[in-house]
């Protein structure tokens, strides 16, 4: 779990540098069709039972949510530090449990609940509303961080019913069918050997950390390798003070601490039912 981590970590990094030369769009193009070749290869031999679906359209929107999601990241990334950006994004295991209550009629009670808002404030903490370092662009982390946690509901509803490569199948073609369409009007040369190197990290150690958590997940359950991703607030603030000068202000490291606080407290409640 770590591995997956610390190589989406690597990728998320790579975006950061690969972004302002290319844009936002194509990085993600890189991304999925990374992904996707990946996964076509891992299923070929059962890959027509794989495109059998009971829900194509929750398929396709869950697709483009983490699509959104995703997005919404990459372009975070480009515009604000690393550890910012990873710092907003861990808000989203507390949202799933919020959604979760509201839409699968999950119990949510006041100790859940404080989890929630506790979050909430390390957010606030680290985007700071109001004050003279507030930038609207803090605001694409939260919005993936959204995206995701709906994503996660509708994973989890079709998940009752589907192969988890059926999912992990759709979720690919959609963005790179729709990815495909938007690139060429958002395209920019790749120049250069720094770039190529950049487009093949973000292809390849994207489809290595998905790979590394469908093992992870295929061998632990998930309940007790969540606390894991947090260790992707470390790698991301490790990468910004190496690679960027990015070094996190008493508001981040605050934020985050408090972030990671919650999202381990909601985690301990959620395993203790």
């Amino acid at each position: 779990m770590i591995g997956a981590i610390l190589c989406f970590s690597i990728m998320d990094a790579s975006v950061k540098a690969l972004a302002p030369r290319i844009g936002v769009v194509p990085s993600l193009w890189v991304r999925y069709l990374g992904q996707m070749v990946v996964v076509v290869v891992l299923v070929a031999p059962r890959l027509a039972a794989a495109m059998r679906t009971r829900y194509p359209l929750l398929q396709v929107l869950r697709s483009i949510l983490l699509m959104c999601a995703t997005g919404f990241f990459f372009t975070g990334l480009s515009r604000i530090p690393i550890s910012d950006a990873a710092a907003l994004m861990a808000v989203n295991p507390v949202l799933i449990t919020l959604d979760a209550a509201l839409f699968l009629g999950e119990p949510l009670g006041p100790r859940r609940l404080l989890g929630i808002a506790v979050a909430l404030c390390g957010a606030l903490i680290i985007i700071r509303p109001g004050s003279a370092v507030f930038t609207l662009d803090a605001l694409f982390p939260l919005g993936a961080a959204v995206c995701y946690s709906a994503y996660n509901l509708l994973t989890r509803r079709v998940g009752r019913d589907e192969d988890p490569w059926t999912s992990l199948f759709y979720t690919g073609l959609v963005g790179t069918v729709i990815l495909s369409a938007l690139v060429p009007f958002q395209w920019s040369p790749i120049e250069g050997g720094q770039t190529w190197l950049l487009v093949v990290m973000v292809a390849g150690f994207g489809t290595l950390g998905q790979l590394s958590l469908i093992r992870a997940l295929s061998q632990g359950e998930a309940a007790m390798l969540a606390p894991y991703a947090y260790t992707g607030l470390v790698f991301a603030t490790l990468w910004g003070l190496i690679f960027f000068a990015e070094i996190p202000d008493i508001w981040t490291v605050a934020g985050a601490l408090v972030i990671a606080g919650a999202g381990l407290y909601v985690w301990h409640r959620e395993t203790r039912r």
